[in-house]
């Protein structure tokens, strides 16, 4: 993992600018290119393909295209710096170690927990309860599912998206757990019972050193409280 950023962080003192402010109604692809793309994740497995990327992107308008051209890349640069921590640079498609078969983790975000399968599949009209294998088989699914989870608010967790794209406030208790604006806070989204207040320093720095590659990749600064260290996880988590 420690090569994996920095091979990041080397490409993006090469890259440096190499995405520009180009319209948003042109998407997702105006931002993260073909080349771009192989560029931020040179060691992934052939599953995780550009086109499958795009597919899935385009069946969330919202995703990659809220707010102005640093707002939409930065909620790109954390999607892809919390999902390649979670593959470890995109080279696996399913947990390694599988928890609550057969709805372990798979996919971008390794989407994991029968109930998260069904409120996904539900979401993107496929029956992942079933057959969750559609999710390490087939390549839009399965990036769909990780922007389905980006994108959807659970219980008392916002969404990631609302969070990098500045469309969620704290509320006081919030603010008295230590749970601000930032990509901190998408950490504690997706694992912060384990990881966050403390618990796991070495993977809350991962994810934030893997997120301000992209944001170098991407010619955008990160924005302020980059870890959870100091954030209390929320109850359901």
């Amino acid at each position: 993992m420690r090569s994996f950023i920095i091979q990041i962080f080397t490409i993006a003192l090469l890259v440096g600018i190499f995405s520009t402010g180009k319209a948003q109604a042109q998407g997702v692809s105006s931002i993260i290119t073909s080349s771009l793309y192989d560029q931020m994740l040179p060691n992934r497995n052939s599953f995780y393909t550009y086109d499958a990327f795009i597919n899935a992107a385009n069946a969330f308008p919202e995703f990659g295209t809220t707010g102005d051209a640093d707002t939409s890349k930065r909620d790109l640069a954390a999607f892809f710096g919390q999902t390649s921590h979670e593959t470890s640079g995109y080279v696996y498609i399913e947990e390694i170690a599988k928890t609550d078969p057969p709805y372990y983790g798979r996919g971008p975000i390794q989407l994991t927990h029968k109930y998260n399968y069904e409120l996904a599949g539900t979401a993107i009209n496929e029956d992942l309860v079933t057959n969750p294998d559609l999710v390490s088989s087939d390549p839009v699914i399965s990036f769909k599912t990780a922007i389905w989870f980006w994108m959807t608010a659970q219980a008392a967790k916002p969404s990631c998206h609302n969070v990098m794209t500045g469309q969620w406030s704290p509320s006081d208790a919030d603010k008295a757990a230590g749970r601000l604006p930032g990509y901190g806070l998408t950490t504690n989204i997706i694992n912060g019972g384990v990881e966050c207040n403390g618990l796991a320093p070495d993977p809350v720095a991962d994810r934030a050193n893997l997120y301000k590659g992209y944001c170098g990749m991407l010619g955008v600064g990160p924005g302020d409280n980059l870890d959870c260290n100091g954030q209390m996880p929320y109850s359901n988590n």
